[in-house]
């Protein structure tokens, strides 16, 4: 999986003007400079919404696999989401505060890992993950202290500024809400084919793990995951969505509904299209 970079995280202001899209990006600065776009993606719960770049959902989407993976409750994720949305605004970075690096702003200095391993998304992940669970009665903290006794971070109040964008992001990467998670992606894909499928195939097994058995892939352009409920569909069916742009996804199907990367959004399945059933269907770009 590529290092993804971005812009901040964003708020929900979206705004169509000519061919463009303009998005709100909250900076920690404060004020909502817009910024001209055509790829982002939207998370969406009840009235809650959140609007990202393309590479903030995906590393998003990660960290909530990872989540899952690890067999942690909802609350980890909403911590880990509040978390990096404040140290590093969902974007990888390749430095920050002194020795700090990616997601979570971890330091090799302070014992998180090597520079190189805390520029995974999967790792620092996990690593944050399992220094929370390390936390005496985590489960019961707000976020903000919950997330500060991870992070021991000067500025311990930050974090709460973010409970509300990672409780939507965290629902709808959970799979609480169907169809949740839409992208707006380039028409052109960075990969196609067997290509694709392979990358696919990768990312998917370092995010999910065994839990993606069984997969099966058509080559050369169709790979399934069989699921056994919905919300577990929906967590593939997402995770694909914020992926589609760097894996060459055109289209993805669950149950009745359908994104294609044409349309940018979930709607419902053509009917003459492969049948889905309890299975998540992902088509990436021929060759």
């Amino acid at each position: 999986m590529r290092t993804r970079t971005a812009l901040g995280a964003a708020t929900a202001l979206v705004v169509l003007v000519g061919a463009g899209v303009y998005l709100g990006f909250r900076m920690l600065s404060g004020g909502l400079p817009r910024v001209l776009r055509s790829e982002y993606c939207t998370a969406q719960v009840g009235k809650g919404l959140v609007t990202l770049t393309v590479d903030q959902m995906a590393n998003a989407a990660t960290i909530a696999a990872v989540g899952i993976r690890r067999g942690l409750p909802p609350r980890a994720v909403q911590v880990a989401l509040a978390t990096s949305l404040q140290e590093s605004k969902l974007v990888n970075l390749t430095g920050g505060d002194r020795d700090s690096v990616g997601l979570f702003q971890q330091r090799p200095s302070q014992g998180w890992g090597s520079a190189r391993q805390i520029s995974d998304p999967r790792y620092a992940a996990a690593h944050f993950y399992g220094a929370l669970t390390h936390v005496k009665g985590w489960q019961t903290m707000s976020v903000t202290r919950a997330a500060q006794s991870v992070q021991r971070s000067a500025h311990p109040d930050a974090y709460a500024q973010w409970t509300d964008e990672a409780s939507t992001l965290s629902k709808a990467l959970l799979g609480d809400e169907s169809h949740a998670v839409d992208c707006s992606v380039r028409e052109t894909p960075a990969t196609h084919g067997p290509r694709a499928i392979s990358s696919l195939t990768t990312d998917l097994r370092g995010d999910w793990g065994s839990m993606l058995d069984p997969l099966s892939v058509s080559v050369p352009d169709t790979l399934r995951l069989t699921v056994t409920d919905d919300r577990t569909g929906w967590q593939y069916a997402h995770w694909l969505v914020a992926h589609a742009q760097d894996s060459g996804i055109m289209r993805i199907r669950f149950g009745s509904q359908e994104w294609t990367a044409k349309a940018g959004q979930w709607g419902a399945a053509d009917p003459d299209g492969p049948a889905a059933g309890e299975t998540v269907i992902a088509q990436v770009y021929s060759a």
